[in-house]
């Protein structure tokens, strides 16, 4: 069988998987036969992709954790080791509540820290950054900066992860931002 995408010898893909080109599914990893990955995607070791989960493209996937049925990542999100993401807002072992799963969406760019916790329902909001440890309760706005329990914003970064000073202007790229009604925006350059 020849196929566009990569998987170690212990990965389990489940038949009916969609793994884009350029792919990489490393040790002791299983995709279920729903999933739905894009282009050039990496998966670490042990990580879990549930039923009806959509990875899109460039989406890397650290060692550890489980992509649960519910969970969209857009193009480009960074998941971090061990993070968890939840899709029961009150799980109890005797209830059964697999037709209450709550989507989580996690938009472009966005990075989600090492053993950070996710609870569902919430939307992050593209490139944004979420600290490593932290729980996120509720939504995350576009390049914000969340740390903490529960998470709370601390700051805002740039599309390249770094922290943004007063004059919203990113020290590494040089990239300007404004901010109007909370909401930060990339001034696209005018030529």
């Amino acid at each position: 069988m020849n196929k566009e995408y990569y998987a170690h010898e212990t990965a389990i893909i489940d038949e009916g998987a969609q793994i884009g080109s350029g792919t990489k599914i490393w040790h002791f990893s299983h995709v279920m036969d729903s999933a739905q990955m894009g282009k050039n995607c990496i998966l670490g070791q042990n990580v879990f992709v549930g039923n009806k989960v959509k990875l899109g493209n460039n989406v890397k996937v650290q060692n550890n954790v489980s992509v649960y049925e519910g969970v969209i990542c857009e193009d480009d999100v960074f998941l971090g080791p061990s993070m968890v993401f939840t899709n029961v807002i009150n799980p109890r072992s005797s209830v059964e509540r697999k037709d209450e799963f709550k989507t989580t969406l996690v938009k472009r760019g966005a990075t989600i820290g090492a053993n950070a916790t996710i609870i569902c329902g919430v939307t992050l909001g593209e490139y944004c950054m979420v600290g490593a440890g932290a729980v996120v309760t509720k939504d995350v706005k576009a390049f914000a900066l969340v740390t903490g329990v529960p998470a709370k914003q601390t700051g805002w970064v740039s599309r390249s992860g770094e922290i943004l000073g007063d004059d919203l202007t990113c020290p590494k790229t040089g990239e300007k931002y404004s901010l109007k009604n909370g909401k930060l925006k990339l001034i696209e350059n005018e030529e």
